[in-house]
């Protein structure tokens, strides 16, 4: 067994300062909906160039946050690449919405335009609503061409982010800043860019989708006088608003984030450029020290911009190396070197599978067979990246 520290595939960097932040908050009298939950929301839409951002309890609570405030519901449909996380998908199940999954580009696992129409051509009927690209390991989606889809059909745009907080999309736009869909949704999960333990967001240019975020995210009850419904509860005879008054006005939900969660990302979002910077830094060396292992290794695919990497994926052809990827990851984890497989496709899911039935998207399905997330954290150092690729190539014997 290795003697070296154990490098995991993924890791969160807090640093002494985050820790003060956030014990500053512990140590004062509000813990929640306080005044470090609004100084986070200023930072991050800001950071994107977004009008509004709308902090939440994760990245899953965001994007069901998302569908319900475009009025997604039974009847509707939504397209989903195949290879994303579940959570993609699964919000739209959460208000009963269809889900109908797109193929990708099996050597990125990005939608491609000619993946959407095909979706839509394959589902004819269907009522779509809405498309969710995933920004997938930090690499953006061709969103000019996706948008440009989306808008002949009168579809709206959310797209998951949650990988790429910091990227800057092959056409200059910066991934949340809103410019290609209504709401951009992240994640501030510890395997992120930077971490609020867990902790999510939505931004949007759009006034009226900010307000319903953020009445959803707290069980649809407003304390705004301007939109009490109740005249005679919310106001005193000289029309004054009731001090103690509010309204539900609609079946929300406890997604809100913390001031504690809250202070620790304010402060994680000042290192960003650092975090960025090191991370695509490594992904760059890991693309040189993969190059000799071609064509049996490979790095995937760019697609242009300038990407903060969420992960480092080689695609491995597995059956010419005379091994399986199981037994890849337990050779590496014998040598101290975490990896993981990011992700199963949506429609192999026993869930999806029994919803959906057998379907066939074989770019998903190709870049399952070869994906392969290798360590990546803004810790790591070069010589990180050497120990890994060459553990890798042992592995294979390559």
């Amino acid at each position: 067994m290795t003697q070296e520290p154990f490098l995991p595939y993924c890791r969160h960097v807090v640093d002494e300062d985050d820790i003060a932040a956030v014990a500053a908050v512990m140590r004062g009298e509000i813990l929640t909906t306080g005044p470090s939950v609004a100084a986070f929301e200023d930072a991050l839409a800001r950071t994107v160039g977004a009008k509004h951002a709308v902090v939440c309890a994760n990245g899953t609570a965001a994007l069901h946050l998302a569908v319900l405030a475009l009025g997604i519901g039974p009847g509707d449909a939504v397209l989903v690449p195949a290879q994303t996380f579940a959570a993609t998908g699964n919000c739209a199940r959460y208000v009963g919405a269809e889900v109908v999954l797109t193929d990708v580009d099996p050597n990125n696992g990005l939608m491609r335009v000619e993946d959407l129409e095909a979706a839509m051509a394959a589902h004819p009927g269907k009522r779509f609503k809405a498309v969710l690209p995933v920004h997938l390991n930090g690499q953006s989606a061709d969103m000019p061409g996706l948008s440009a889809v989306a808008r002949r059909h009168g579809l709206a745009i959310i797209e998951d982010c949650c990988h790429a907080l910091g990227t800057v999309a092959a056409d200059g736009t910066v991934v949340g800043d809103c410019r290609h869909g209504e709401m951009n949704v992240f994640s501030f999960h510890p395997a992120k860019t930077i971490a609020m333990g867990e902790g999510g967001a939505i931004t949007t240019n759009d006034d009226a989708l900010a307000t319903r975020l953020r009445l959803y995210r707290s069980h649809g009850i407003t304390r705004d006088s301007s939109v009490f419904e109740d005249e005679a509860g919310g106001f005193d005879a000289e029309g004054a608003p009731n001090p103690w008054y509010y309204e539900m006005q609609d079946l929300g939900f406890n997604y809100r984030a913390c001031d504690i969660q809250c202070a620790l990302g304010t402060s994680q979002l000042a290192k960003l450029p650092r975090f960025a910077e090191a991370r695509r830094a490594l992904v760059r060396h890991y693309r040189e020290k993969l190059a000799p292992l071609a064509p049996k290794v490979t790095p995937i695919t760019l697609s242009g911009g300038d990407a903060v990497w969420h992960l480092s994926v080689a695609l491995i052809d597995y059956a010419a190396c005379g091994t399986t990827r199981a037994q890849v990851m337990n050779a590496l984890r014998a040598k101290g070197i975490g990896t993981q497989v990011n992700y199963i496709p949506m429609h192999k899911l026993p869930y999806y599978r029994k919803l959906l039935g057998e379907i066939s998207l074989p770019g998903a399905e190709e870049y399952y067979r070869r994906c392969l997330s290798l360590p990546l954290s803004a810790a790591m150092t070069e010589a990180d990246v050497d120990r890994v690729v060459e553990g890798l190539g042992e592995v294979l014997g390559l």
